[in-house]
């Protein structure tokens, strides 16, 4: 593997940014200092640009196997690259429903083959699959993936039995969708009674609504305060979850943790004007309160992840009337440019960004030797211009469906190198696939 040395970057790691140089070597940092002398294949003059240890998303939907024309492992990992994200966890909702460790490890053996980005897949749990579920490995899976909502149909938890089995016993990780099952169809069957087929997409908030996310969330933090488990409540979207969650200990401390995605930051009701069903996604985009809101709880430490929920559907599909419109965003690529955003905004610190689209991750799932710019760490690196407009047309948009809500936008920033695992995987619009991502590995 070639020897890359960037010299003269603004490196931002663990809350402070300073001058440096880093030489990588055999996928690894070999060294951070000043002036580095060193006779590297390729040197990066890095003068002027930022070097961010690459986005962890721990959050998104790849479709593969089984909605590969929707997208797959190959195409989004290129397009996480492209944005500077270097490592993700896939969820099981594919078809077959990753519900088997047969099934869980030919994902793996896809992606060793096609992902351009480092990759870790969630085991999913069913009502009945708690004996494959407490076979995970947890030195080498992710984490346990529960639907405690409708999101997915086919894999919602609603056996209260199983529910605890699982919380009680689960030794990794436990990663939940929280919406409850009942409010949504109570709701649903209103707005149905009221508008026929016709629903306005507005009302998905009203239908998805602060009671439905609130009432399965603090079900599951119950339930995890009761057993001790390791909680994780992905795509927190309303202001009212925020008391569920503490700040008052460290993040390595902390038994139950919370994610926010950057739609939910982004995007609020009023933007549905705009976008239509292309923001349509579970849980809803809400009031612009709750935006407010999740963006004070991130600032407070409340919430201690950005991700995603990366969920690309064919445009056609997008295009169906209220109910028959799929849920999901394809976010991946621009989920860092989002944040860059909001820095340019004053609304972050740069290392703000860092530490929860990074640093925190890496805590959060004991990744093994990411996430940081350390000596002897793994090179996930991102250098990004500040000062670099970039506008997303369809021609520089990678993900297979081949839209994003933010085609015609343009973003302040702009991702100029990415390394995964210490190989030059994007450079200034072009893609080095030579060499694949490596498997993620976890200290449990």
């Amino acid at each position: 593997m070639k020897s890359i040395l960037i010299k003269n970057a603004q490196l931002v790691n663990e809350g402070s940014i300073t001058t440096a140089d880093v030489l990588v070597q055999n996928g690894r940092i070999a060294q951070i200092g000043q002036s580095i002398s060193a006779d590297a294949d390729q040197t990066i003059d890095a003068t002027g640009l930022y070097l961010l240890p690459g986005v962890i998303d721990d959050q998104v939907h790849f479709r593969e196997p089984g909605l590969t024309h929707k997208a797959n492992i190959e195409t989004e990992a290129r397009a996480a690259v492209a944005g500077g994200t270097t490592s993700f966890m896939e969820m099981p909702n594919t078809v077959p429903n990753t519900v088997t460790q047969e099934l869980l490890e030919d994902k793996y053996k896809i992606a060793a083959e096609t992902s351009l980005a480092n990759y870790s897949f969630y085991m999913g749990a069913t009502n009945d699959n708690l004996a494959e579920v407490l076979l995970t490995n947890p030195n080498t899976v992710c984490g346990i993936k529960i639907f405690m909502g409708s999101s997915t149909g086919n894999m919602l938890v609603d056996n209260e039995q199983t529910l605890e089995q699982i919380f009680s016993r689960a030794k990794l990780p436990i990663a939940v969708h929280c919406e409850d099952e009942q409010t949504i169809r109570d709701n649903m069957a209103l707005y149905e009674a009221k508008y026929g087929e016709d629903i306005p997409v507005k009302c998905h908030p009203e239908i998805r609504n602060e009671a439905a996310c609130f009432k399965s969330s603090f079900l599951a933090v119950k339930l995890a305060e009761k057993y001790n488990t390791r909680l994780h409540i992905l795509h927190i979207s309303t202001e009212e979850e925020l008391k569920l969650f503490r700040n008052d200990i460290p993040l390595k401390e902390k038994r139950i943790t919370a994610e926010v995605c950057v739609h939910h930051l982004w995007f609020d009701k009023e933007d549905y004007d705009t976008y239509g069903t292309q923001i349509k996604c579970n849980p809803a985009v809400k009031e612009a309160r709750h935006k407010a809101g999740l963006l004070k709880g991130l600032l407070e430490d409340k919430l201690d992840v950005i991700a995603t929920d990366h969920a690309p559907h064919l445009w056609e599909e997008k295009q169906g009337k209220y109910k028959q419109a799929p849920s999901g965003v394809p976010l991946v690529q621009h989920s860092l440019q989002m944040m860059l955003e909001f820095v340019k905004q004053g609304k972050l610190m740069l290392e703000k960004v860092v530490e929860k689209m990074a640093h925190a991750p890496a805590i959060l799932f004991n990744v093994r030797e990411r996430g940081y710019i350390r000596e002897g760490y793994w090179a996930d690196l991102v250098l990004v211009d500040l000062n670099k407009p970039y506008t997303v047309t369809k021609e520089n948009t990678y993900y297979k469906c081949g839209w994003s809500p933010f085609e015609g936008h343009t973003f302040s920033s702009s991702i100029t190198h990415t390394l995964v695992s210490g190989h030059l995987a994007f450079a200034n619009g072009e893609f080095d696939e030579s060499k694949k991502g490596e498997r993620m590995l976890f200290d449990r």
